[in-house]
């Protein structure tokens, strides 16, 4: 299988998808005010936008899995391009609100189609060193996350943001183009999946175990994206455009730090990496609970930021390791409880801040930190007891 295909070429390209999710993650809440405007949309509609994003992601994220393993990359991979690229054109030119909806519905199918699907198939391509490169991988997330934004604002005054959204959906139709021309890996089930296989995957305790690992970092990371600001702007009284630089350089603490993993920390073994991170991280969570103004909370979030940025490439890897012919299914399966912890932690986050205040964001993370230390503890032992 591995003369097929060109390894490098693959891997660039599943980079290119990795970027295009991570500026379809981002480019709803980066356009809202303008849709909030242009759609007269009230605050209820705007939080059904928010929920309607990840339901499309865990239902892209549900689906990639068995389809990868069945009828390989090559198919779905254009596919979920294609339907970012309605939904950016959707988002950009409809003037009806179910189609705006609709829009955004398809922007997180397709996103968490090739989320999962850009994961798998770097594990697949990847004999050594699968979490370094899959670091790497997630670093075209930070980029996309980062430069959406970036360019809105450096495009507001010359440009409507229409047009940088519709332009944002050429860009994902080009990628279709690509994925086309390209020659991915071969299905590994090409015989199709039994109920067997799948039935190992729910019955292995070490694979759930990461599973609920990466419910709570999924958890941990939705927290600081969705409630840093409001952190900020209630507990350090900083400006909203404050607020905004100092979640920002939490994606860019993520971004050099898994570009740092993907390089020079390649060879550094697995749980010494996550244990190191975690160090980083109550450190970050130190500083960041204790700042009182914007400039050393920002620090805080940028360390906060490298010190999260282990869980899920490490964790993938370790999948990717365990179940190499059936890397798809499995990846589905732990992504989707992920994504279900981002979903359920942040609602109760919610709750609380609405009837105890913004000040327990620090309590949900210290909690999540050493729920995150507890697992990785069972789960390495478990590994090293296997072997």
């Amino acid at each position: 299988m591995k003369g097929t295909y060109n390894r490098q070429l693959v891997f660039w390209s599943a980079c290119l998808g990795m970027l295009l999710f991570g500026i379809g993650l981002i480019t709803l809440g980066a356009v809202l005010p303008d849709l909030r405007i242009k759609h007269s949309l009230d605050a209820v509609q705007a939080g059904t936008l928010f929920s309607i994003l990840p339901a499309g992601i865990i239902g892209g994220s549900l689906l990639f899995g068995p389809v990868c393993d069945r009828y390989g990359y090559r198919m779905l991979l254009p596919l979920s391009a294609l339907l970012m690229f309605a939904g950016f054109e959707g988002l950009a030119f409809t003037d009806t609100v179910w189609i705006l909806t609709l829009s955004v519905f398809l922007i997180g199918l397709g996103g968490g189609a090739i989320n999962g699907a850009t994961n798998a198939v770097v594990a697949d391509i990847s004999t050594n060193g699968k979490g370094a490169d899959l670091s790497i991988l997630g670093v075209f997330f930070g980029i996309g996350a980062l430069g959406m934004p970036l360019l809105l604002s450096l495009l507001k005054e010359t440009v409507t943001f229409e047009t940088t959204v519709a332009g944002t959906g050429i860009l994902t139709l080009g990628a279709a183009v690509l994925f086309i021309a390209v020659r991915f890996p071969e299905a590994k089930q090409a015989e199709g999946i039994s109920m067997k296989q799948i039935g190992s995957l729910v019955r292995d305790a070490t694979l759930l175990l990461i599973a609920f690992f990466l419910f709570f970092q999924s958890a941990f990371e939705g927290l600081i994206n969705n409630w840093t600001t409001t952190y900020l702007i209630d507990r350090v009284a900083a400006p909203q455009e404050a607020a905004l630089m100092g979640l920002s350089s939490y994606v860019a603490g993520m971004t050099v730090m898994r570009l740092l993993i993907g390089s020079v920390m390649r060879k550094l073994p697995e749980r010494k990496l996550l244990f190191m991170s975690f160090a980083i991280t109550l450190a970050a969570l130190l500083i960041f609970s204790l700042s009182r103004t914007v400039l050393p909370a920002a620090a805080g979030l940028f360390i906060l930021g490298a010190g999260l940025a282990a869980g899920f490439p490490t964790m993938l890897g370790l999948v990717g390791n365990r179940y190499p012919h059936l890397s798809g299914t499995a990846f589905s399966l732990v992504l989707v409880i992920a994504l279900l912890g981002n979903i359920l932690v942040n609602y109760s986050m919610g709750v609380v801040a609405e009837n105890y205040g913004i000040k327990h964001l620090t309590t949900y993370t210290f909690t999540s930190l050493g729920l995150l230390v507890f697992m990785a503890t069972v789960i390495f032992g478990r590994l090293k007891h296997n072997k």
